[in-house]
């Protein structure tokens, strides 16, 4: 008997496929636990019109994860924060990485989706990426600053950079005041 699969089942397939099974299998376990169907024309149109459907709000998510790449990519979030040097009073968590996008851009993500390890625990330039799709993986720049709007940014070698120097102005990691 032909059935299609509405769960996943280990030693017969995923959902979607149109497996063949013993009649009694179908009939007192499949059926009653609403595992699978019969495979019958008017199921099979649907269960392809399903698969349209679902193929084609994949690509709507896509797109719309597209548009977002294009909107913040070139954002550089900066977040004020209570600090001493270089530690900060706290930390940063991708909650409050979200809170700030959505209050200085407008922008809402979920925080879910961020890649953060760890909470930020340090002032500096940081580089992290928000997963909105999985073909999509966006670099989302976030720079950890004092309440004066100062931080401490690396060069290169890893060494801290003065602000205002030369090293902090070629990575583009400088203090808030000399930009326009």
């Amino acid at each position: 008997m032909k059935v299609i699969l509405l769960e996943p089942m280990e030693n017969l397939g995923d959902v979607g496929e149109v497996v063949n099974v013993k009649p009694g299998y179908a009939r007192n376990y499949l059926f009653p636990r609403g595992l699978a169907a019969p495979a019958t024309p008017s199921n099979l149109k649907a269960l392809e019109a399903k698969i349209r459907a679902q193929a084609r709000k994949a690509a709507e998510r896509k797109a719309e994860a597209e548009r977002l790449k294009e909107m913040l990519e070139p954002v550089i979030l900066k977040i004020k924060v209570k600090a001493g040097e270089t530690k900060i009073y706290g930390s940063v968590t991708a909650r409050d990485i979200a809170r700030e996008l959505d209050e200085q851009h407008g922008i809402t993500i979920d925080p879910k989706r961020l890649d953060l390890k760890r909470p930020i625990k340090e002032l500096g330039a940081y580089e992290l990426v928000y997963k909105p799709h999985p073909e999509v993986p966006i670099t989302l720049r976030v720079w950890v600053l004092n309440e004066e709007g100062r931080g401490v940014f690396l060069t290169e070698e890893g060494e801290p950079a003065p602000e205002g120097s030369e090293e902090a102005a070629k990575t583009g990691t400088g203090s808030e005041e000399g930009e326009a």
